[in-house]
């Protein structure tokens, strides 16, 4: 249970961490190593030096990426725990697990044997809080359609299934993803509701909108019809924002729905690009970076518990960006090209 005292520790540590964030410098530095063992040598001289020492050799990216997931998992637990046991950071922990779902289907949706699909992940979040078996089940199924009966006694159970009959019908893998992270926005806007703290509110709507609205650029773009499109958003409180994307919806290219977005506080992140899948990538970017920036902003609200929610929003980002930074690394991919493609804050 949340205590203003613990309330004050948890804002307390969230100021403490927010100051040890990379720098855009910092990631640059980190990308311009020449190979894997040159990054690890760098990372090492930062506050990941515990974390990527565990790592063994010969390095991969995945071994890395998994390194730096077990200890984002470790901060967000003892986050949970300094704020009381909060839900609203409890629903953000179940990203963990729905991401070693998506790994578990989209493995065996590509053929991948149970070797490869564990190497992938790492049930340390899991473990923290006594709930490997949900996913232990779904990684020994024997296929896909095996899979996804394991997880029909479990509140994603519904959202699995119906995700199985949609790639069934269009095979595109991102379907996959999209009904994952539906559950996952109308868990975090159930929980929200008994919130009182509006800044939560503005910041885990945009989550909400930023949801929804991709969802039916990628609809648009997958083909589906406007009711499949329709059952997949979160429900919005606002009527003007049913309205602006019932509209969108009906639009009959993917451009004229952004178009419905031309006159709304997204008006500034229209992309320019007229190639469909070029203007959803570029709106989604820019979009990315509006929700970076609302995060850090919030740290002018001292001890407000959106603080709390923004570290473990902006540590979620740093993983990303590293994650990307060591998978450039290993594929030889230009410093520019890896630099332009990340959220980061300037140098201060």
């Amino acid at each position: 249970m949340s205590t203003s005292s613990l309330l004050v520790y948890a804002g307390v540590k969230s100021y403490s961490l927010k100051g040890k964030l990379f720098s855009r410098k910092d990631f640059q530095m980190l990308a311009e190593s020449r190979d894997l063992d040159e990054f690890v040598t760098r990372i090492k001289n930062t506050t990941y030096s515990d974390t990527i020492s565990k790592v063994t050799k010969p390095y991969t990216s995945q071994k890395i990426e998994i390194a730096l997931r077990e200890r984002q998992a470790d901060l967000h637990y003892r986050m949970m725990q300094a704020s009381g046991g909060s839900n609203v950071l409890f629903a953000y922990y179940l990203r963990f697990i729905l991401r070693n779902l998506k790994i578990i289907l989209k493995g065996k949706i590509l053929g991948r044997t149970q070797e490869q699909i564990e190497s992938a992940i790492s049930l340390h979040a899991e473990e923290l809080i006594k709930e490997r078996d949900v996913v232990l089940k779904a990684l020994i199924a024997k296929d896909l359609e095996d899979a996804v009966n394991s997880l029909k006694p479990i509140g994603i159970g519904d959202e699995v299934e119906k995700a199985y009959s949609l790639y069934s019908e269009k095979k595109q893998i991102q379907i996959i993803d999209t009904y994952f992270d539906k559950f996952f926005y109308e868990n975090l806007s159930h929980v929200l509701k008994n919130s009182a703290d509006f800044g939560l509110h503005h910041l885990c709507g945009m989550e909400v909108d930023y949801y929804d609205i991709m969802c039916i650029l990628r609809g648009k773009f997958w083909g589906i019809d406007e009711n499949q499109i329709q059952a997949l958003l979160v429900p919005q409180m606002s009527s003007n924002s049913k309205e602006i994307l019932t509209r969108m919806i009906s639009a009959d290219s993917v451009k004229n729905a952004l178009n419905e977005l031309a006159a709304t506080k997204y008006r500034d992140i229209m992309p320019q690009s007229e190639n469909p899948i070029d203007a959803i990538g570029e709106f989604e970017r820019l979009f990315d970076r509006r929700i970076f920036e609302a995060y850090n902003a919030e740290f002018v609200r001292i001890f407000s518990f959106s603080t709390v929610v923004s570290i473990i929003k902006l540590i979620d980002y740093e993983i990303r960006n590293l994650s990307s930074i060591s998978f450039a690394v290993e594929q030889n991919i230009p410093t520019d090209v890896v630099m332009e493609k990340l959220v980061t804050r300037e140098a201060e």
